[in-house]
């Protein structure tokens, strides 16, 4: 469907790679080997757009997580990824003892920061995409935390055949991805410009988009994996433009993966996934990014792959979050999670 669910399957694929027994709990649909549903998708009944923050929804994602959980208990394992936004996994984990690592993909909001200090004592480990992420959860946490950057699959994100005279913006239309801001530098700078991706925002296409668009800047609409590769692996640059602080940005990655410099918005993460193999200019600012563009042209574009492969593979964040697994078994293993423990369910088979 999107970014996440790429990074849960590329996150399970990784894993099994490396020699672990991986199983998924997830919404029914996907090939992932070893899935256990919990539930349909719930677009299919309770679309986003219209029930986000209501109680149908709510009780939809509660029923859902705790038949995964009560799966988790009689399950065995060894370590837990939380991947999820739903807070009471982590409550239920340092209730039970059982050795978790959660993964915050977004910028730190009321529940979730809340429910990371409430389990603090735990012993529980958590993961963040950028040291620019990590920087927002301390200042409203104060609480230790690790970066481990999300991969990309650099054996399908890789140098393509001749470069054409393009460069390449993809994500979803929608104003936080400013888009008006990627044409208009591709305008100053005279150089083509293809599209890609979902429409979110109709009105802003529409209205925003729509009239900026020539015969030099196009809109190809929303294309499939494997032409998206074929059109990013192909240009000149990726013009990567988050008009928010994103926690990492995939796009980039994945165009470097491709040996395709970037010109980026300084925003969030970006700094940290584009290091040397691209230029950056202040957010917002279309002058600056066009004189970044141009400059990003000149970079080597081998140098693009080899930062990629060293830094934002998949093997690169398997290593990584093993790292965060082994301490988050021995913190469990050392008592800081069993001590505290009163779950109901450990208490009944003890008795039984």
């Amino acid at each position: 469907m999107g970014g996440m669910e790429n990074h849960c399957a590329l996150l399970c694929d990784g894993l099994r790679r490396a020699g672990h027994e991986v199983t998924l709990f997830a919404a029914a649909g996907t090939s992932q080997p070893g899935l256990r549903a919990i539930c349909d998708p719930y677009e299919r009944h309770l679309p986003w757009d219209v029930w986000h923050g209501t109680p149908e929804l709510a009780e939809y994602q509660r029923i859902a997580f705790e038949s995964c959980w009560d799966m988790v208990e009689r399950g065995g394992f060894d370590v837990v990824h939380n991947n999820s936004l739903y807070p009471a996994i982590m409550d239920w984990a340092a209730d039970a003892g059982v050795p978790l690592v959660t993964s915050q993909h977004v910028p730190p909001f009321g529940p979730m920061r809340e429910a990371v200090g409430r389990t603090a004592w735990s012993g529980q480990v958590i993961t963040l995409t950028s040291e620019s992420q990590r920087a927002l959860w301390q200042a409203a946490d104060g609480i230790d935390m690790r970066v481990v950057p999300n991969g990309v699959d650099c054996n399908v994100w890789t140098p393509g055949g001749p470069v054409g005279d393009h460069l390449i913006w993809s994500g979803r239309i929608t104003p936080n991805k400013g888009l008006v801001e990627a044409v208009s530098a591709a305008k100053i700078a005279d150089l083509p410009l293809l599209i890609c991706g979902p429409i979110e925002d109709s009105t802003y296409f529409e209205m925003a988009v729509g009239p900026l668009l020539d015969d030099q800047r196009r809109y190809l609409g929303h294309r499939d994996s494997g032409r998206l590769r074929e059109l990013v692996s192909s240009a000149r640059a990726a013009l990567v433009t988050p008009m928010w602080d994103e926690p990492f940005g995939l796009v980039a990655a994945e165009a470097l993966a491709c040996g395709v410099p970037v010109a980026a918005f300084d925003r969030g993460g970006l700094r940290e996934v584009v290091g040397p193999a691209g230029v950056l200019a202040p957010g917002g600012d279309v002058e600056a990014l066009a004189d970044a563009l141009s400059t990003s042209l000149t970079l080597d574009r081998e140098a693009c792959r080899a930062h990629a492969l060293a830094h934002l593979s998949v093997e690169a964040m398997i290593d990584g979050y093993e790292r965060c697994y082994a301490d988050a078994i021995a913190n469990c293993r050392g008592g800081a999670a069993a001590s505290r423990a009163s779950s109901c369910s450990s208490t009944q088979a003890l008795l039984a």
